[in-house]
């Protein structure tokens, strides 16, 4: 590949984000360490066309676009805020618009956002089953945080921040796995 990538996409519809700022604070730690192009998109940069669209073709041309990047990323790292217990519809939705195969394989790193602890289970028993109909390689360790790990919107927690640091250190051994991807030297 000539323009290895990782991207990241946030479930959240609101701004400022804490969900859209841990996405990527996760996806620059990863292309730094790997010398990868890295993007972070919410479902609000997805637009409105996400919406009405029946199928990926009915998205508009922005919104084609990310879909494209998220498809040809070689590391994907997604997180949702926990609404009732799960990821938010829209990025449901945009995962829905995605061929069953696109996936396959591709390295997932999972993080979520929630009020409290009660809800951290929702990358173990929401988003890991969704990218495991993909046949997606979720990365073992996934994240979640609470708003307490936050101050200004800035992920603060040193127990979280480790765990990321974890789950990151892991995409290398994903990357060395994948042809054609060259990681940068540490």
């Amino acid at each position: 590949m000539s323009n290895p990538s990782v991207v990241g996409l946030s479930g959240n519809i609101t701004r400022p984000s804490k969900t859209r700022a841990f996405v990527d604070l996760i996806v620059q730690d990863i292309a730094n360490r790997h010398g990868l192009a890295g993007h972070t998109y919410d479902i609000d940069d997805v637009g409105p066309s996400l919406g009405s669209a029946r199928s990926a073709r009915d998205l508009d041309a922005r919104a084609q676009a990310i879909l494209a990047q998220v498809i040809a990323a070689d590391v994907l790292v997604v997180g949702s805020p926990t609404y009732k217990g799960s990821y938010t519809g829209l990025f449901k939705h945009f995962f829905d618009l995605i061929d069953p195969s696109a996936l396959r394989g591709k390295p997932v790193l999972l993080t979520a956002t929630g009020g409290g602890e009660r809800h951290a289970l929702i990358v173990e028993h929401q988003l890991r089953p969704l990218f495991g109909f993909f046949e997606a390689f979720t990365l073992p360790t996934a994240i979640y945080a609470t708003d307490k790990d936050f101050t200004d919107g800035v992920l603060r927690s040193e127990p979280i921040l480790k765990r990321a640091a974890q789950a990151v250190g892991e995409v290398a051994v994903q990357l060395g796995n994948r042809s054609g991807v060259r990681l940068a030297a540490e």
